[in-house]
C-alpha cells in the first residue's frame, strides 16, 4: 500500500526560486504542495523585498492552482515582527490542513540562511524543506531557462549589481551579460525576480512593465502590472 503524500506549504516569494521549487516538488509523488505562503508588506501593498504587487502574487497562486496565505508586516518591520507574522501564517496554514508539518523553501546554498530558517520552523513545531538546495546555480539557471520559466527582475541591489539590470528579463542574454562575481541565481541578494511563466502554471501571466525607482539609496525597483 503506497503511502499518502507529505503535504507541503511552500514559501512563495514570487521569483524564479520559489516557482522552480514548486516544479521540482509537484514532480515527487511522495509530496503535495497543498498551498503558499507569502510574506506581504501592509500598506504599499507588495511582497516584502521583491517588491511584487499583490494582485499579481493572486494571479500566481491562481495560475499555480494553489491558495495563498499572507504573512502581513507593517512597513519598516524589523525581524521580530517578520518572525511573529510567519508564525501567524503557520498557525493559519495548520488549522485549515491539520496534517501539515512542513515548510519548503527555495534557497540555494547558504547555509546560515537554512540553519535559521530550520531553528525558526523547529522552534514553531516544523519541519524546514530545501528541494533545491545544493545545485550549481548555473546550471540551475539554464535549466530554468530551457524547460520554460520565464522571469524578469524587479528588484537590483544596486551595490552589486548596476542598475540597468532592473526590468530585464531572466534569459541567456542575462545570463551572458552579469559580471562574473554575480550569482546566475542572484543567490546573495543581487536581484530578485517576478515569475509570469512556466512549467509550474496553468497558463501565463501578461504584465506590463512600469516605471524604475531607487529605494533607500540602494534597490532599483521596476514596477510591474497586470496586462489588461
Amino acid at each position: 500500500m503506497t503511502a499518502p503524500a507529505l503535504p507541503v506549504l511552500l514559501s512563495w516569494s514570487g521569483g524564479k526560486d520559489a516557482a522552480w521549487a514548486l516544479h521540482v516538488l509537484r514532480q515527487r509523488p511522495d509530496i503535495e504542495v497543498v498551498g503558499l505562503v507569502t510574506t506581504i508588506t501592509s500598506g504599499v501593498e507588495r511582497i516584502s523585498m521583491q517588491g511584487i504587487r499583490v494582485e499579481i502574487l493572486h494571479a500566481q497562486a491562481q495560475a499555480a492552482g494553489l491558495p495563498v496565505i499572507e504573512a502581513r508586516i507593517p512597513q519598516s518591520a524589523d525581524n521580530a515582527r517578520y518572525v511573529a507574522a510567519f508564525a501567524d501564517a503557520l498557525a493559519t496554514a495548520r488549522g485549515r490542513w491539520p496534517m501539515l508539518r512542513t515548510v519548503a523553501f527555495g534557497d540555494l546554498f547558504l547555509d546560515d540562511i537554512r540553519a535559521w530558517r530550520e531553528a525558526q520552523c523547529a522552534a514553531l513545531d516544523w519541519d524546514a524543506l530545501f528541494p533545491l538546495f545544493g545545485r550549481d546555480t548555473a546550471t540551475l539557471a539554464r535549466e530554468m531557462q530551457v524547460e520554460g520559466l520565464c522571469a524578469a527582475l524587479c528588484c537590483v541591489d544596486t551595490t552589486q549589481l548596476d542598475a540597468r539590470f532592473a526590468g530585464r528579463v531572466f534569459d541567456a542574454a542575462l545570463l551572458d551579460a552579469l559580471p562574473p562575481q554575480i550569482d546566475p541565481c542572484g543567490e546573495h541578494g543581487e536581484f530578485h525576480t517576478c515569475v509570469y511563466d512556466g512549467p509550474m502554471f496553468a497558463a501565463p501571466l501578461h504584465l506590463a512593465q512600469g516605471e524604475t525607482v531607487l529605494r533607500d539609496a540602494r534597490f532599483a525597483y521596476t514596477d510591474f502590472r497586470l496586462r489588461v
